[in-house]
């Protein structure tokens, strides 16, 4: 098969049960320049999808654990498959904590520190600008997008911190105030590959001009969240 280009790069967003942001993920997709293609959680078919984006919400209600749930759907099965064989998978929010109970990411999501619901808009630091989600991000980028979280706060043993550290696989730091209590400000991960990307804030929010956060250039300017989008969109075409 031809490698994907910029126009034809066909990205999946599943959605679950209780999912929220599945169709904002497709729109971000759209203004990157790739296809978004539905997903549906109980179809174990990803549709030959060059990537696949696990959007926010509350899946399946979050009843027993964030994203526990979840990691048992059909689709799971084929998304962990395809994660492993080297495809792109971004897990946004509740697609993180999927991904942590999926096991394609280590560590565990649980409630925020202070037990509430946060809403803000967020400061990142980007630390690894290699991956198939952050490669056209510059190393040491500060960036702002929106994060909304209950189960937000990310925990690991110091032996899985310190190997996440070590090995570069800590992807965005919060900048400032922690809002959630996440060990060592860390905001998201990678796999050892790099090609699976999960973090709590939400990048599907800030990617078209009026409707993201606040920026230097104007209110509800910021589109920092884009580039999530461009940078898979441009790793798949060097694939």
């Amino acid at each position: 098969m031809a490698a994907p280009t910029l126009d034809a790069a066909r990205i999946g967003v599943l959605t679950f049960p209780g999912t929220l942001d599945d169709r904002d993920a497709a729109r971000a997709v759209r203004l990157a320049g790739g296809e978004p293609v539905s997903l549906w959680h109980a179809d174990a078919d990803l549709h030959g999808v060059d990537a696949v984006v696990l959007p926010g919400g509350f899946s399946y209600g979050d009843y027993l654990r964030a994203g526990a749930i979840s990691r048992f759907a059909p689709a799971m099965g084929a998304v962990v498959d395809a994660a492993r064989g080297g495809m792109p998978v971004l897990g946004i929010c509740n697609g993180f904590q999927i991904l942590t109970e999926a096991h394609l990411l280590p560590g565990s999501m649980v409630k925020n520190d202070h037990l509430h619901f946060v809403c803000r808009e967020q400061q990142l630091v980007v630390e690894n600008a290699s991956t198939a989600w952050t490669n056209q991000f510059a190393q040491g980028q500060t960036i702002t997008i929106p994060l909304k979280n209950q189960d937000g706060q990310f925990v690991a043993d110091d032996r899985t911190l310190d190997e996440l550290e070590g090995e570069g696989r800590v992807v965005f730091r919060y900048v400032g105030q922690n809002p959630n209590g996440s060990r060592r400000d860390i905001a998201g991960i990678t796999n050892e590959r790099g090609n699976v990307v999960g973090l709590m804030p939400h990048p599907e929010h800030a990617v078209e001009a009026g409707f993201g956060p606040d920026a230097a250039d104007g209110v509800r300017a910021g589109t920092d969240g884009l580039t999530f989008f461009t940078s898979v969109l441009a790793s798949l075409v060097r694939a």
